[in-house]
């Protein structure tokens, strides 16, 4: 490969300086730094952006689409728990992310599920057993120890929950947590087991708290779970202790921005130039052992070039010596992946959506805009702005289970996804039941989807890699997102992000009250309550 020279304003985050220089690469990687007099132009070169926490299969991509749209935002690496795919397929779909993503030069530190299924509370399509992450170690691509979410197996010394923790510690692999609203004690017992970061914090008070245990803090902004606002203080408290991640975000919201988002805002708020590019770069890095080089002379070539520092805007990508992205367009080609699926369920009818009479007073799960947590209120029903919700196993015919939600606001219509976490379970939120099996039996004919029903009328955008993502142009995957996401919005809700918030209507592990395809359960006490108050 021949040598190519990058010039203009050097960014050396480790050094905290910048300088006019020349940054050499050859055989993908930085062979020579030159300081120079004067910048060859009147860009900025600096380390890629590192989301340090994400769940691909939420783009509703597979990796290698996925990392085209990211690297015009300049995004060089990603930090990837493929546990959504793993609850659908298991360890097979974990092995299908890592080979997919070897299509595209593009860094993604995979890890070993540790909570597939999530809870026993729930219908997963598979299970990740302690051999598995053991057998899964063996491959140096999956790079730590997922999101432990079974906080309650922790404290309470599960022996399965003990034994992935100490199979990741003997693989000398990093541990990754998730624990929200977790304090104090309960959170230092947490952390001593080696469980090293949390991205669930939602306030500054718990975030200090577990930097306090010894824990880095991922400040979290995605489609649906947006703490940003809450927790960017600690870019001046500790600055050390802080990277930036989306979990999860929705095709629509990866075509308009990623990391780059996070820095511009960080910029905005006055923080330190350095402190934010080391939490967008130099930390996720070095807590996760990444290979991705941080503009340095040996460091493989994976930088970007900004016009400048106030709009931010992304010149240039390049990853391992390639240039991937130029001028907001990306230079990696699309590749068509075959799918790998779980759907195993016939279509549904009226007769066996259940739920309570009118006139009995229910349990109501309250969603929250830009929140995972949820709250509980009762209400009588009818009620205006209640509707039902159900949860429909996927895997096998089973009973349906049905609760109420408010906050959806729908005036007519009903959604469905076969996104649904963790177990990806089909859930809907409707005005009526009719309107619900029709958007339900949608999802079921194309074998995982979104869509929205109206008038006995269902649009769908087909996600037949494993019920989770497409294996179309992003793009595309992106466009047709965003027009169900009109559709749901022109039936009355006023949720940024609707099918993002319904999807989280079924995570058990995080408070209060959520629904699984076995009932209604409340995440405060871990266990399933009543759907009618006695």
């Amino acid at each position: 490969m021949t040598k190519q020279q990058i010039g203009g304003t050097i960014v050396d985050v480790h050094a905290r300086r910048m300088y006019p220089g020349v940054v050499t690469v050859e055989n993908g990687h930085i062979i020579d730094i030159s300081e120079v007099a004067q910048a060859p132009s009147t860009n900025f070169i600096m380390p890629g952006f590192v989301d340090a926490h994400v769940h691909i299969e939420s783009s509703m991509l597979v990796p290698s689409e996925f990392a085209r749209l990211a690297v015009v935002h300049g995004t060089v690496a990603t930090v990837s728990d493929p546990h959504e795919i793993a609850n659908v397929c298991g360890v097979e779909g974990v092995r299908y992310m890592l080979d997919n993503a070897t299509r595209v030069p593009f860094t993604i530190a995979f890890g070993a599920p540790s909570c597939v299924p999530a809870t026993s509370f729930e219908t997963a399509g598979a299970r990740v057993t302690a051999a598995d992450i053991r057998t899964l170690f063996e491959d140096e691509r999956v790079r730590y120890l997922s999101e432990m979410m079974n906080w309650p197996g922790v404290l309470n010394d599960d022996p399965e929950v003990m034994e992935k923790l100490a199979i990741a510690r003997s693989c000398s692999r990093v541990i990754d947590g998730h624990a929200p609203g977790l304090r104090g004690d309960d959170a230092q017992r947490y952390a001593r087991h080696g469980i090293s970061t949390d991205h669930e914090c939602f306030t500054l008070d718990e975030a200090l708290d577990k930097i306090q245990c010894g824990m880095k803090i991922l400040i979290r902004e995605g489609s649906a779970a947006r703490n940003y606002e809450a927790l960017h203080p600690l870019l001046g408290l500790h600055p050390q202790h802080v990277m930036f991640c989306s979990d999860d975000m929705h095709p629509d919201s990866l075509v308009l921005g990623h990391i780059n988002a996070l820095v511009r805002r960080s910029l905005d708020h006055g923080y330190d130039l350095f402190d934010v590019l080391r939490s967008a770069s130099v930390n996720p890095v070095d807590h996760y052992g990444l290979d991705v080089g941080l503009l340095r002379i040996g460091d493989r070539a994976d930088f970007i070039v900004v016009e400048d520092l106030d709009a931010f805007a992304i010149r240039e990508t390049w990853v391992a010596g390639n240039c991937v992205a130029r001028g907001g367009v990306s230079l990696i080609p699309h590749h068509v992946e075959e799918p790998i699926n779980n759907f195993g369920i016939t279509p549904i009818t009226e007769s066996q959506i259940g739920g309570a009479p009118d006139g009995s007073v229910v349990r109501v799960i309250v969603a929250h805009d830009g929140q995972l947590v949820t709250s509980e209120r009762h209400a009588t029903l009818p009620a205006e702005d209640v509707l039902k919700l159900v949860v429909v196993n996927r895997y096998a015919n089973a009973p349906i289970a049905a609760a109420y939600v408010s906050s959806f606001e729908l005036a007519a219509g009903a959604l469905a996804s076969s996104v649904a976490h963790d177990s990806h379970n089909i859930i809907a939120v409707g005005r009526t039941d009719a309107e619900i099996v029709c958007a339900v039996n949608a999802v079921i004919e194309a074998r995982g989807g979104i869509s929205v029903a109206r008038g006995g009328v269902a649009h769908v955008l087909e996600l037949p890699v494993a019920g989770l993502m497409s294996n179309v142009d992003g793009y595309e995957v992106a466009r047709r997102y965003t027009e169900l996401d009109a559709m749901a919005k022109d039936l009355g809700s006023q949720l940024r992000a609707p099918f993002m918030t319904l999807s989280f209507m079924a995570l058990l592990v995080i408070p209060q009250l959520k629904l699984s395809d076995k009932g209604l359960f409340d995440g405060e006490k871990f266990d399933f309550t009543s759907l009618v108050v006695s």
